[in-house]
């Protein structure tokens, strides 16, 4: 028999809505709106999070990198307030005679005699060493003996010149004789060649020796004012000459008599070290002396204050109880291994048993006092030079580094421009290991 097929068994799927649509047609042409999913809504709100705790994540690192935890016990802290700064600088002054005399050998010898010894209180005039030189004593000899002979020369030349203005004169006395002889003779032989009685070419002959003689004298006149001219020149320059030999003398003499060295005024004889034989070098030094009742100080300042200092600025030093005062009465602008050196002389009164080379700690006054923001002058200025510096945070528990201005300064306090607050704490002891650190985490342990 064959085999009878049974019908296959439609299955009913479920139904959607693009089929329903489909089927009916009715929203074919509807626009279908996709939804966006929220992963992509969020993304880069997320990306630009990631993107700055990226960047606060390495800040924060590096920040941490440059910290240092210190025990508060090894640092010193003070407080910026406001307060009275004194401008003044504190002075190492060293107490020397306010007028020294120097002895110095100005063409140096031989020690012959020594009269005084180092110390010795001396008095204008006093002999003090006897120093001998043969070369110039020789010199001495030769510049008389030229002396002697530029006189006699000029003694020689002056007879010379006035026998010659005598001469002249001579000429003129006998040229003015045979002028007026000849004169009365040429009148008398005019005469008798008017009356015949003689013959002209007699009177031509004394008319022409009488022009001569004329002439001759116009020239002797001419000769007699040349010669005198030249010779005031010549005894002008000869006695010029002279008197300079005469001075070349006199300081040679001078120089000699210099051997025998004398105090110049009254006075302390110190630093004479020479001994009986010892040969002193021209401009040598043998001593000074000084004035044992007058003082002034010297010291010597950092240059940083030289454009600070002005002669008439007062200093104050303390001894035996009694304040005295000083005055800078003169500034030296040299600058010598960072420091340059002023005098001062004292006002009013002087300290009683004084001696040379003694030192007094001083206060310099540059300036007047007024009120400021201030801070301790501590270490720190020393390894920042005023331009950083570190300022605990509220909570005492951290230091932050911070950029300021500071002005002047003492011993004692530093004046504050700008970068402080007044109540602020900061750290004021040596900053030598803190160069590279920004932040120092602050501990009690």
């Amino acid at each position: 028999m064959a085999a009878v097929k049974k019908p296959l068994k439609q299955i009913k799927m479920p139904s959607r809505a693009s089929d329903s649509a489909a089927v009916s047609g009715a929203n074919m042409d509807k626009k279908i709106a996709v939804k966006t999913p929220p992963l992509k809504k969020w993304l880069p709100l997320a990306s630009l999070v990631l993107l700055i705790g990226y960047f606060s994540y390495n800040a924060l690192t590096q920040f941490e990198g440059r910290s240092l935890q210190v025990e508060t016990k090894r640092i010193i802290m003070s407080t910026v307030q406001t307060g009275k700064f004194e401008d003044f600088i504190p002075i190492r002054a060293s107490i020397v005679p306010a007028k020294t005399v120097y002895l110095d050998a100005i063409e140096g010898g031989r020690v012959e005699r020594i009269l005084v010894e180092e110390g010795a209180l001396v008095s204008a005039g006093d002999l003090l060493v006897e120093l001998s030189n043969t070369s110039l004593q020789l010199s001495v000899t030769q510049n008389e003996a030229m002396v002697a002979e530029q006189l006699n020369n000029m003694r020689s030349i002056e007879l010379s010149l006035e026998q010659n203005r005598l001469n002249h004169k001579r000429n003129l006395v006998e040229l003015n004789y045979q002028i007026k002889k000849l004169t009365r003779q040429a009148e008398r032989q005019k005469l008798l060649v008017e009356r015949g009685t003689i013959a002209n070419t007699n009177y031509q002959d004394t008319q022409d020796e009488l022009e001569y003689l004329v002439n001759r004298k116009e020239v002797t006149l001419e000769s007699q004012s040349t010669d005198a001219k030249m010779q005031q020149q010549q005894l002008s320059f000869l006695k010029t000459s002279g008197d300079q030999l005469k001075k070349n003398l006199q300081i040679s003499r001078n120089n000699l008599d210099a051997m025998n060295v004398r105090a110049p005024l009254d006075g302390k004889l110190s630093g004479f070290d020479v001994e009986q034989g010892q040969s002193i070098s021209p401009g040598g030094r043998l001593g000074q002396i000084d004035n044992p009742d007058d003082y002034k100080l010297s010291s010597s300042i950092d240059e940083f204050y030289i454009s600070r200092t002005n002669i008439g600025q007062n200093a104050s030093f303390e001894k035996n109880g009694i304040v005295y005062q000083a005055q800078i009465s003169k500034i030296y602008p040299q600058v010598k291994n960072g420091q340059f050196e002023v005098d001062l002389k004292f006002v009013d009164e002087q300290p009683s048993l004084m001696r040379r080379g003694q030192t007094v700690q001083a206060k310099l006054t540059l300036g007047d006092a007024n009120e400021t923001l201030i801070i301790p002058n501590g270490a720190f200025f020393q390894d920042t030079g005023g331009n950083w510096i570190f300022v605990v945070t509220a909570d005492g528990k951290q230091a932050v580094k911070r950029n300021i201005k500071l002005g002047r300064r003492n011993n004692l306090s530093i004046e504050v421009i700008e970068g402080l607050e007044i109540g602020e704490k900061v750290i004021i002891s040596p900053y030598s290991s803190y160069q590279n650190i920004e932040l120092i985490k602050l501990t009690n342990s």
